[in-house]
């Protein structure tokens, strides 16, 4: 049975349920990957920013015999923002090749659809049985970044010390944890804005004006994600002249995720993104002591991250895929195929 769910309501017993589903699909797909906590699980599926809205949908077995729920098998979830719908299915391993994933996404597109919106994104991971899933169903792939993750137990500490001091004068680089002060918003903002045309990728969307930065780091934090900032700020304005991002989530506080990166244009060829990276990496080591590795996305063009990121230690995993559809054509096939 497939059916509306708000996790925000939603019995602890069925939090507990999809956990074990979550959990049991990345041993399946991704067996290196930490697995989840409970904690903070029923707010990160739930909380969204202003204007966006998120619905999900879950599929039971059946209950037992003495009427105790099934247990959760299959979810999915659509984020409404902007002009696309952002998809998300979970299925449980022993469910998998029963049609429920496509009766997920068949419920999920109909929604979306309903509301008014044109296209449907989704990641996926490249080798897993989710690549030949969504295109079976017509997904084409949009965009191709690569995963890399650093164990923090391969690093060379003293090394990373020194990178992380080896910025030439006129800049100073400030750590803020758990988001920026509210006197570098702004900045903060404009660094952002400049980095807003070569940025990859629409399912991910970055902020780039101060009220949006404010209501995403507000929702990092209702979610159970702790988000880390290093500047360098060039001391003759006092603008930021370069960042660097990392979230830590309750979920999964043993791998840290790496978000933006930035240098702006005035700035590079200083080693500025070299140094705030080495820094960041240096800070979570005494600020998250269970933290155990830092994953982060790029882009194969981006030659020069990709450097910096091989010099810290970062090692290639997985290929990370945006696919994308024609919501009313989506429809139409699925509601086709179910004829």
């Amino acid at each position: 049975m497939v059916r509306e769910w708000d996790p925000r309501t939603a019995p602890s017993t069925e939090i507990a349920s999809m956990l074990d589903t979550l959990n049991a699909v990345l041993a399946a797909d991704l067996p290196d990957d930490p697995p989840w906590r409970e904690v903070s699980l029923r707010e990160y599926l739930s909380e969204v920013m202003p204007g966006e809205r998120r619905i999900s949908w879950v599929a039971q077995a059946d209950p037992a015999a003495d009427g105790t729920p099934g247990a959760i098998l299959g979810h999915v979830q659509v984020l409404l923002l902007g002009d696309i719908g952002v998809l998300e299915v979970l299925v449980h391993p022993r469910a998998r090749r029963t049609g429920l994933g496509r009766a997920l996404v068949q419920v999920a597109a109909r929604r979306t659809y309903q509301e008014g919106f044109r296209s449907l994104g989704v990641e996926v991971v490249g080798g897993t049985p989710a690549v030949g899933f969504y295109e079976a169903l017509g997904f084409t792939r949009d965009y191709v970044e690569a995963r890399s993750v650093l164990p923090l137990a391969t690093v060379d500490w003293a090394a990373l010390g020194a990178m992380a001091t080896g910025l030439t004068g006129g800049y100073r680089v400030e750590f803020c944890p758990g988001g920026p002060p509210d006197a570098l918003i702004e900045s903060y903002a404009r660094a952002k804005a400049e980095a807003r045309d070569i940025e990859d990728g629409e399912l991910r969307p970055s902020s780039y004006d101060p009220q949006r930065l404010r209501d995403s780091l507000d929702c990092l934090h209702r979610r159970g994600m702790k988000p880390y900032i290093v500047f360098a700020i060039h001391e003759g304005t006092g603008e930021v002249a370069g960042l660097t991002e990392v979230v830590v989530p309750a979920q999964h506080p043993t791998r840290a995720d790496q978000y933006d990166t930035i240098v702006r244009e005035a700035h590079r060829g200083y080693g500025i993104d070299r140094v705030i990276k080495a820094r960041m990496l240096l800070e979570l080591r005494a600020a998250e002591p269970e933290l155990v590795e830092v994953q982060t996305w790029n882009a194969q063009a981006n030659e020069a991250m990709l450097r910096v990121n091989a010099e810290l230690g970062y090692r290639p995993d997985r290929q990370w895929c945006e696919y994308g559809a024609d919501v009313a054509e989506l429809v139409h096939r699925l509601d086709a195929r179910g004829r």
